[in-house]
């Protein structure tokens, strides 16, 4: 088991959910912590629901930094509308995030990984930085060395997630783009998300 699998699955156990609705999550079977105080639960204050509320949000696009997370934070805050629908917009719209979602990777972190090894090119140009900003019409597409893949194909056609009606792809291609930037209804999160939590979280 690798260092990053081990890691993974630690932030289902920590946050006691099943954060990306895998039926490999340990969560299933022990619904607890890691650690020897892992049982131990008690009711969480005010400032505990907010923080697991962005640890949650945080950990499931791959546990982005905290630095990189307070930039989308200010970001959402200085777009127009609704913080915390722009907050979960401008995650969706990174592009291992959308990479994910087309089903050409099983797992965010299987997506941060072939963004940055340069399996893509985003309008035709090689992009490598898991956390560039895709735009609405952008097409996104696996560069031709990398269409042989065997983790590619099986990951396309797994039936454990749909890809979601915001994103367009043809997997028989293994091309796609960004059709719109979605609202927190619209994205498929397999366990309850509050972004205006962590808005209150970072407000404070």
């Amino acid at each position: 088991m690798t260092k990053r699998t081990e890691s993974k699955y630690k932030i289902d156990r920590r946050l006691q959910v099943n954060l990306w609705g895998r039926a490999k999550s340990p969560i299933n079977k022990r619904e607890y912590g890691p650690g020897q105080h892992g049982q131990r639960r008690k009711k969480p204050s005010d400032y505990g629901v907010q923080l697991m509320a962005k640890q949650k949000l945080k950990g499931y696009y791959g546990n982005i930094s905290e630095r990189q997370f307070r930039k989308y934070y200010a970001e959402a805050l200085r777009r127009k509308g609704d913080n915390s629908e722009n907050l979960v917009g401008i995650l969706e719209s990174r592009l291992d995030a959308i990479v994910y979602r087309m089903k050409f990777v099983p797992t965010v972190f299987a997506a941060r990984q072939f963004v940055s090894h340069g399996h893509l090119t985003v309008n035709g140009k090689r992009v490598t930085i898991p956390s560039y900003m895709v735009q609405v019409g952008d097409v996104i597409a696996v560069r031709s060395k990398s269409k042989d893949m065997a983790n590619l194909k099986e990951a396309t056609e797994s039936a454990e997630r749909d890809v979601p009606d915001y994103i367009e792809v043809d997997h028989s291609k293994f091309t796609g783009s960004l059709k719109r930037v979605p609202g927190l209804k619209d994205i498929p999160y397999p366990v309850s998300m509050e972004p205006n939590l962590v808005i209150e979280f970072y407000s404070r």
